[in-house]
């Protein structure tokens, strides 16, 4: 696009992004007064100059004025340029809205919109009917987990919700006299913002984190989901649209190094899901009834509506002409019921008392089918549109559990549970100390026992109560709250067949599973779902699978059970044990080895392989465009089938404004019919798949050499990065170390990736693939081998879609990351003479890898193909420059002072912990 268009494109976001700094400056001005704001207003200038004009003078007086501040000026100055990264963000996300209509007036069609893809399918001769069968049988759910990322507080968001709604008004106001109404209430708004404290003053709780993502279900979830649906049926014409999207959640079901996790936080997960379900539909049915006041005087109906209205206990003299609201009248009251009755709580308004609770979903269900077939047989399919339709798929999506809730544990805990359990039973002394072999024996031939292993009345640790009353939980909560409720048991660190057959024990222990493995007849409530995370679980993954499927009564057991095979991908810890390109490589050999194994099963049994993608926000840690990254995945790995993780800071960006949430809701269900029914004429040759190998190799290689073979290494990370500091913060029910020791190993991988982008280096979305292109263009034996290789990279770029992507991904995470930043951070290593050495390993590797993306895309320049995402982050950077500087310098000062107690220490603090805040709201995916 060129500058002058891109230019009058982006004029409402420049207008935007100057209407809400202005109004922050007044704000800043009048709550801190005259003196704080020109400060702001100077280090801002300063912060442009150098960055956007290249003034090195500007830059060093930047450096030194910042240098200079007292605890108090810095924190000042810190809140003032977090908030306005907030404030920008909203700005963004309304352009991205403004464009978007823009473009559906103009009848453009958007790439990751379902309009282009129904354009696509028509084109290769895809017909409407073929679309709904795939949708008939598909499934794909985003899954919220709670991990230590998400900065925002709930009360910052709903300040940001109001401020988003003010200024996406202003679009349709004309007139001075209501332009300054807004911008007045606008001051308002950001006025509150300035006096929210952004931070928590004490650690989130498990239930804080269930209210958190419930929040987003009121927001976007309930409302967008359905019309998700509408835009398909409309596409789709006469054939029906399955219910095949399914929200997922990890919060109160995740104990996997979280001991706040415990069957206590399960159930109340459950009940608060439930509630928030039930009440949407309460709300909803009491407005269908205000809406369908039509009289029986007027408008016949069906027996069916007939009688539903007659069994509503509603004898109100001024309604018995009035069937429809009648009928909604005893559906409402139906709904009070059950939601007293599973969770406790009351409805807010009653007509009638509350009756006879529903048993189920599907009884609801039934009762607004009775309404919508009245409507429809009787003139009034018309009103059904608006509420009642969204409000029957709701019910259909999110029935009374609103999200299946995982279970997921370590592996080895179960272990440490099964050990117990056989020794308490005088069965085996030492489970965990046998072979392989001999654990898979004893488990099957426990399997094969219609016995419980428990001791009535035995001493059981409080470790071993523990992990059996998360499972006791889930089975009353199924019974409770339907099968949907709770579907998976997942299990990390998943390293050996015994793994998988520990959790089926444990189900059995439970009630789960009904029967034995070898009697034929047995079933498992929960699918049992490995998690590969390591380099090494990926290269063993459908090994482990093969083995499993080939203990006897496995395969007949999963059969009766559902035919499902979840198996979860990790691409967090696979990133931090081998780096950005392998991670990514052996992730992509993993899934095509597990397609293969899978696809005969499929074939003979209908048995249904689903992967389940455990992505985070940073790309490092799986991140990037949803939409590209679904078809990037390897050919016949989609199916009809995906569950992702949504994470951190990333939930709120997606999904906190409804209209964006919708567009990336479509994105996902976009991209998954376009990997499923448009497939690549072939899968990738040998040729690509022998070069990745080659450059996986050497690029491992070169990211171990100084992860973990770099003496010193440890002690320059947790210096140079602000990792000590992130787990002192309050953003997460979660420690950020699996153990109480500083190994890299034992880091959780969210803080691991956090920390890299903080400091600006990002290393693991990047670090490796430079050193691995260079080195094997070096290793030909001549300059035209040399060139021969050269152009077999530019082609696997521009063929295929896996290495496509990455690269796509690498240059974001490039052009958002910044050395010179980072350089600031190494100042803070103690051992000045291993950080530089260090730190020139990290520049020369950026050089490489920039060297190497230039040969192989053919672009000299970040985001030459995103220009939009490079404006962006070019009117970033001098607003992130500032809380870089700012967070060092308080570091510095933090870390100097450690062993002081008083004020000042916590003032420090307290504003390291806000530039936190203020990096990961500009960076936007940095957890």
């Amino acid at each position: 696009m060129p500058a002058r268009r891109a230019a009058a494109t982006d004029r409402p976001l420049v207008e935007d992004i100057r209407l809400l700094g202005r109004v922050l400056g007044d704000v800043i001005r009048e709550q801190e007064g005259t003196e704080a704001f020109e400060l702001i207003e100077r280090i801002r200038q300063l912060a442009v100059a150098y960055r956007l004009k290249r003034d090195a003078a500007a830059g060093r007086k930047l450096d030194r004025l910042l240098r200079e501040l007292s605890v108090e000026q810095a924190v000042s100055v810190v809140r003032a340029f977090s908030y306005f990264s907030h404030l920008a963000n909203i700005a963004e996300d309304r352009h991205h809205v403004r464009r978007r209509v823009h473009h559906e007036r103009l009848g453009h069609v958007q790439e990751g919109s379902l309009a282009a893809s129904f354009e696509r399918l028509k084109k290769r001769g895809i017909k409407p009917r073929e679309i709904a069968e795939l949708l008939a049988r598909a499934h794909v759910s985003p899954v919220l987990t709670a991990h230590p990322t998400e900065v925002q507080r709930q009360s910052v968001m709903a300040a940001e919700r109001s401020i988003a709604e003010l200024i996406a008004e202003r679009d349709g106001l004309d007139g001075e006299h209501e332009l300054s109404t807004n911008e007045a209430r606008l001051r308002a708004r950001v006025a509150q913002l300035w006096q929210t404290r952004l931070l928590r003053p004490s650690k989130l709780t498990v239930g804080d984190e269930i209210d958190n993502a419930l929040r987003y279900y009121h927001s976007t979830f309930l409302r967008e989901i359905p019309q998700i649906y509408a835009m398909l049926e409309e596409q789709l014409g006469e054939h029906e649209v399955g219910p095949f999207f399914r929200m997922g959640n990890w919060i109160g079901g995740d104990r996997d190094g979280n001991p706040n996790v415990t069957a206590a936080t399960l159930q109340l997960a459950l009940a608060r899901q439930c509630e928030t379900a039930l009440r949407h539909y309460l709300t909803q049915v009491h407005e269908l009834g205000g809406e369908l006041s039509m009289s029986a005087l007027l408008v016949e109906v069906t027996p069916e509506l007939a009688a539903l209205a007659e069994r509503s206990g509603d004898d109100h003299p001024q309604r018995q002409d009035e069937p429809y609201r009648r009928a909604l009248i005893g559906v409402y009251a139906r709904l009070a019921g059950t939601l007293h009755a599973l969770t406790g709580t009351e409805a807010l308004r009653h007509a009638v008392a509350p009756s006879t609770p529903y048993e189920s979903a599907d009884d609801l269900l039934a009762d607004l089918r009775t309404v919508e077939a009245s409507l429809a047989s009787h003139h009034g399919a018309a009103l059904a549109a608006d509420r009642l339709a969204p409000l029957i798929r709701a019910v259909q999506v999110f029935g009374f559990h609103l999200a299946t809730i995982d279970l997921r544990q370590s592996s080895d805990q179960h272990e440490l549970v099964l050990a117990e359990l056989f020794k308490v039973a005088r069965i085996e002394p030492d489970y965990a100390a046998l072979d392989e072999d001999a654990k898979i024996a004893r488990l099957v031939e426990a399997l094969n026992d219609a016995r419980p292993l428990r001791v009535p009345h035995a001493a059981y640790s409080a470790k071993t109560q523990g992990e059996l009353a998360i499972f006791e939980a889930a089975r009353e909560g199924r019974a409770r709250f339907g099968a949907g409720a709770i579907r998976h048991a997942i299990i990390s660190h998943t390293e050996t067949v015994s793994d998988l057959l520990e959790v089926l024990l444990l189900q059995k222990e439970a009630g789960l599973m009904e029967g034995t493995l070898d009697d034929g007849a047995s079933t498992a409530s929960l699918i049992v779902v490995p998690l590969f995370e390591t380099i090494a679980d990926l290269r063993h993954a459908a090994d482990i699978m093969r083995g499993y499927y080939a203990v006897p009564g496995v395969l007949d057991l999963v059969l009766r059970s559902g035919a499902e095979q979840d198996v979860m991908l990790g691409y967090s810890d696979s990133n931090k044990d081998g780096g950005f390109f392998t991670s990514n490589w052996e992730l992509y050999r993993a899934e095509t080895a597990l397609v293969e194994l899978f696809a005969p099963l499929q074939a003979q049994h209908g048995l249904v392989l689903r992967l389940f993608h455990g992505r985070g926000g940073t790309v490092g840690r799986g991140g990037g465009p949803s939409y590209q990254a679904i078809l990037a995945q390897p050919p016949g790995t989609v199916n009809g089938q995906i569950r992702l993780t949504e994470q951190g800071e990333v939930i709120a960006s997606k999904y906190a404004n409804p209209e964006i949430g919708r567009r990336n809701l479509e994105t996902l269900v976009a991209a998954t019919l376009e990997a499923t029914l448009l497939p690549p004429a072939r899968p990738a040759p040998k040729l690509f798949l022998d070069a990745a190998a080659e450059l996986s190799a050497r690029s491992m290689a070169a990211y171990r050499a100084l992860v973990y073979e770099t003496p010193g290494f440890t002690d320059y990370f947790f210096a140079a990065t602000p990792i000590r500091e992130i787990a002192e913060l309050n953003i997460g029910s979660r420690p950020a170390s699996r153990k109480a020791t500083q190994a890299i190993e034992d880091l959780r991988a969210i803080p691991w990736g956090f920390s890299w982008g903080q400091c600006r280096a990002a290393l693991p979305g990047w670090y490796g693939f430079g050193s691995a292109v260079m080195g094997w263009l070096d290793a030909a034996s001549s300059t035209r081998e040399r060139t021969e290789r050269t152009k077999l990279l530019q082609r696997m770029h521009k063929e295929w879609p896996f290495l496509r992507t990455l690269l796509s991904n690498m240059d974001m995470v490039l052009a958002k990351g910044d050395l010179a930043v980072a350089a600031r951070y190494v100042e803070l290593v103690p051992d000045r003479r291993r950080a530089q050495k260090i730190f020139g390993a990290i520049q020369s590797e950026w050089q490489r890898t920039e060297q190497a993306l230039a040969l192989v895309t053919g672009e000299r320049t970040r985001l030459a193909g995103n220009p939009a995402l490079a404006r962006s982050i070019a009117h970033r950077f001098p607003y992130l420059d500032p809380l870089n500087h700012l967070q060092v310098e308080l570091m510095r000062r933090y870390r100097a002072q450690k062993d002081d107690e008083g004020a000042v220490h916590e003032r420090v603090q307290r504003g390291i912990h806000l530039s936190i805040n203020g990096v990961a709201a500009g960076l936007r995916n940095s957890g």
